[in-house]
Formats: structure tokens, sequence, C-alpha cells
């Protein structure tokens, strides 16, 4: 019998503020959180086993202004490029932050009930979330300096005031986690006096206090606040880093894990079709652990993905995203991995923390140096550095190998996302991949941030010459990856939890098998991670000899008499039994 929507909100709130709050202020916070998400406390749980996903789900990541117009508000211009380029083959949406900001592109939020000016207003995000499922991030763990709240914070009066974690001098802060070499607590002038305030991630990034009940009632008006608006797929930004104790790691904490279960109890109460994300840059293990037991996180990202990947198409070798894939448990019903090999974020290397040595990763970290881009860093305990990102546009990253540029960019970049796209889950592709997008220098040295490097902007006018071009690459490879999305959402064995198993080939070659829910489909994805041709023994994936077999990417019946099929550089077949959307399916 599923508990009551009551009942599952006490023991949240037991467990997170029995030490803080009263049982009669639990009472009152369980209240006015039904109130403020407008919820009836007595209705019954969702089933936590549903998928509200299909294989026809593939989410576009990108800024409010990736796409700018002379002639409208770059949020419009981003609607029109959409309807025009992508429509029919992507049908989610992640507009990364899009309210006031003061750092960050975006992550430093002064105001999450307003729209940033500079790219249009909530109308627009709306007729956006009207075609597409809505996408949007909640910055929770830390705000704007410039907020409202941190105003009246330096004050000591007003809403705010009280919403941010301060420090004593010999509070016991070593063991804490950083994502950056910045100081953790800054000194800040206040009308009451000098105060230590947390900053996980810079100073301009002040962090929130969810040990003040006022804060979580805060975020409930909020996520209510973005519903009410079309936003469907809640993205909880950072959020391992949400509950601070001095003392610890500050990190994954106990009872942070309660708090994203209490806002997936929230969320999926006030709309069964929701999503919620987390957004846990970390070692494998304790990224999976965001699933809980199907109780927290709807999707995880996928970290490891993009340096594995990255990794055996510089190297030419498969073995560790072979091993990886393979170590990787099914995600349950009712959860699923969220895939994506590039984001307006670098390529984090703390998830591939004991699966790539440290040689490994410094060779990966010279080659995107000599591609043009950057390496961030981070503090670990004692003082030292590691490299923590790697900061370039996807389609530069692939420019060659670790020996050096070669003329299999396009090929390989190609290559990279249909891998991704075959994978269990659900693929997220980010908008400057989409378009082929280089290296953006001009923002890198307005800014300073590694990270603008991958944070370009276009012209409308502009990326519609370059897409209507045929000679141009930016056409090429939109029409590559808009095909394989088109031949991908038809095919049942690609649903984001279809079975999947790695198959076991040469180094050189990456396979991996999905078959439909009803075992009716199956489909073999088969990648050349090198720049040589490779031999593929047909015989070595056990095709069944009295069926036909389809190569999904060719359009191509398999002659499955000749025993040996090869597969040029960097070339992907997706091998099925059941092909749909081709010419030739039966």
């Amino acid at each position: 019998m599923f508990y009551k929507l009551e009942s599952r909100l006490r023991q949240h709130l037991n467990f997170i503020y029995k030490e803080i709050c009263s049982d009669e202020q639990r009472e009152m916070l369980l209240h006015q959180l039904t109130e403020i998400m407008r919820l009836d406390h007595q209705s019954d749980a969702p089933d936590p086993y549903r998928n509200n996903w299909s294989e026809q789900d593939v989410v576009l990541i990108t800024y409010g202004n990736s796409i700018t117009s002379s002639k409208a508000a770059p949020l419009k211009a981003l609607h029109l490029f959409l309807e025009e380029f992508c429509k029919d083959r992507i049908n989610s949406v992640h507009i990364l932050p899009f309210f006031p900001y003061s750092s960050d592109d975006g992550f430093s939020v002064i105001d999450y009930f307003s729209v940033n000016p500079e790219l249009g207003i909530w109308q627009d995000i709306q007729r956006i979330g009207g075609n597409y499922r809505l996408m949007a991030d909640l910055v929770i763990n830390h705000c704007s300096a410039e907020s409202e709240w941190f105003v009246n914070f330096k004050k000591g009066s007003g809403c705010g005031h009280d919403f941010f974690v301060t420090a004593e001098a010999d509070d016991d802060i070593s063991m804490v986690v950083r994502p950056r070499t910045s100081p953790l607590l800054q000194k800040v002038e206040t009308d009451s006096g000098i105060q230590l305030v947390w900053s996980t991630f810079s100073f301009d990034q002040v962090d929130l206090n969810f040990k003040n009940p006022e804060v979580l009632l805060e975020i409930a008006r909020i996520i209510r606040f973005y519903m009410d608006r079309g936003v469907r797929l809640f993205r909880l930004d950072a959020i391992a880093f949400l509950w601070k104790q001095t003392g610890t790691t500050c990190i994954n904490l106990p009872e942070t894990h309660e708090l994203v279960r209490l806002f997936r109890t929230l969320i999926e109460h006030a709309e069964q079709n929701a999503v919620v994300i987390t957004e846990t840059n970390i070692p494998v293990r304790e990224n999976l652990s965001y699933f809980g037991d199907t109780n927290e996180a709807n999707w995880v990202y996928n970290f490891p993905l993009p340096p594995l990947l990255l990794n055996a198409l510089l190297t030419g070798k498969c073995d560790h995203l072979r091993r990886w894939l393979m170590s990787m448990p099914p995600a349950y019903d009712g959860t699923a991995y969220f895939n994506f090999i590039a984001s307006h974020d670098g390529i984090g290397l703390r998830p591939v923390e004991g699966i790539l040595n440290e040689t490994e990763t410094s060779q990966l970290a010279a080659a995107i140096e000599q591609f043009g881009g950057k390496v961030s860093w981070r503090t670990v305990s004692g003082g030292g550095q590691l490299p923590y990102e790697l900061n370039i546009s996807l389609y530069d990253a692939l420019q060659g190998t670790l020996k050096g540029p070669d003329q299999f960019n396009q090929s390989r970049f190609i290559c990279a996302h249909a891998i991704m796209f075959g994978l269990e889950g659900i693929p997220g592709i980010y908008i400057h991949s989409l378009l082929g997008t280089h290296n953006n220098y001009a923002g890198f040295k307005k800014t300073g941030q590694n990270r603008s490097l991958n944070r370009s902007s276009w012209d409308m006018d502009e990326l519609t010459t370059k897409l209507t071009d045929p000679e141009s690459h930016h056409h090429q490879i939109v029409n590559a990856l808009l095909l394989l999305l088109e031949r991908r959402k038809l095919q049942p064995a690609f649903h984001p939890n279809a079975t999947q198993f790695t198959l076991q080939l040469r180094s050189e070659l990456l396979g991996f098998w999905r078959q439909s829910l009803n075992r009716r489909q199956s489909i073999f994805c088969i990648s050349n991670v090198t720049n040589q041709l490779q031999d593929l023994t047909l015989a070595t994936i056990n095709l069944i000899d009295n069926q036909q077999w389809y190569d999904l990417i060719s359009g191509r019946e398999l002659d499955t008499s000749i025993p040996i099929m090869t597969l040029h550089p960097y070339q992907t077949v997706w091998i099925t039994n059941q092909p749909k959307g081709l010419p030739s399916s039966p």
C-alpha cells in the first residue's frame, strides 16, 4: 500500500530537522509546504517505478543566449532555431539559468523569480515549454552576493537576512571537499560586524543555509513558481554540497540525500510527469547513490561517460570505457541515466578517479591543451592541486589523437555521438556540439574564465547561412546528428530502460547490445574507435541466421553470408533485426 503524502513529509522533516525544530514547528512546516505546493496532504504517492520517458526523449542543453538575433530577443531566437532545425528530432530543452545573475554565466542567481531582461520574458520561456519538455535549474546550494537576500543579510533584517551559512574562525573545515581553489570562507562586513560566510564555489556565490526552515519554504515557492510556468524537468545544480556540517566533508551528507527525497516527494505529488535530475560531478559510486531506493533522483548525470569516451577516441583503445559500462548497474524502472558528452561546463575528471590513472589523466590534459583547451584545477587536502576539468569545445577536443591532429575530426565527433545516442539512458546534446562550434577564444579573452571556451553565442542569420551551406562542417554535422536522432527515436530497443549488455570485442571496437522491453527488437551498437580500418567478424556478435539484419545508420541490409564487415575509421553501425523508419523496413 502506498504511503500518504502527509506521512512521507513528516518522515522527511523529522529526519532533517529533528534536532533543530520542535514537534510543533515541524508540523507547521509540513502544512506550510503543502499549502505552498498546493497539495492534498492526504493524497496517495505516485508509482515510483513509472517511466515518464521513452526512446523519443532527447534533451538539447543551451543557454538562453546561445542564439541571438537583431530582430528578436535571444529566447525568441532560440525558439525560432528549435522550430526550424530541431522540431520532431528533439523534444526537450534545458535552458541553463535564465535569471538575472552576477557571475558564472547564470549560476550566481540574483532573482529566482525573474527572467534576465537581456534574454526575454517569462512568456518566451512558456512558449518554448509549450512545444518542448522544459528543464530548468534549481540553483539552490548558493545564490548571488548581489541578491536582495544577501543585501538583507549584511543589514541584518528583511527576507534573507538569516538565509546564509556562517562559520567561526576556529570551526573545523579541514575535511571539506572543494571543487575550487579559492578559500572556503570569506570575510563579509555586516551591520553587526565581520562575518565569515561559506562560499563553496566563489565569493560571489554565497551558500544557503538549509538548517533554517525558512530557506526550505522559499525554495518550495520557487519550485511551485517554475512549475506554474511550464517547467517539468528540475535540475538540482551542485546538490551534493547542500548541507553543511563542520568537522565533516560537507558533501553527500545524509541530510542532503533526505532533502533530495523531500524535493522529489513535493515535485512528483504536484506533477506526476515531472522529473528530478541531480547534478553531482563526483566519483561513480557517490553519483549513483542519488538514485536512492528509487526515491531520490529520477535521472542522474552519467558523469564518467564524457572523459572515458574522450579517452577511448584519443587513444584508440576502449578498455576503460568497456569495463566501466560492464560495471554500471541497469537503472530500475522509475530511474534513468542522463547521458551527455559535452555541456556548458568542462569535461570533469573526478568521476574517473580510480578508473584512469594519473598518467592517463595527464595525457588527456596535455592533448586538450595541444588542441587549444585549458585545464582547471582543484585543491586537495594537504594543499596540493589536481586537474578537475578539461575546458574545450567537444569538436576541437576530438580533432585528433594523443599523437596530434589528423583528418578525422568530423568522423570522430559523429562517432562520439553515435555511441552516446545508443547507450542506456536519455541523451542530452549540448547546442554547441549539435552545431560543431569551435573554441570561443574571444569569450575566453573577455572573461578570463576557462569555461567560456565552450560557451559561444551564434547570430541567427550567420548560423542559418552556415547550416544551409552543404560545404560547411556545421551543416554536415547537424544533418548527421539529427539523422541519428531521427532513427534513434523510432527504435524500441533504444528505450532508456531497455536491456544493455556490453560485448567482449577487441580494444579497438566498442560494442554493446540493446534489447527492447518486449524483447522483439535487438540492436548491436558497434564503433571503431581508431583511425584505422577494423574488421568485425559477424560470428562474434551471434546474429541469428534465419533473420534479416540491417544497419540503421547507413540504411542498408547486411549480407550475413559475408563473415567479415570492415569498419572505416570511427564508423558506427547499429545492426538490428527490426528496423523502424527505414525505406526498406518490413
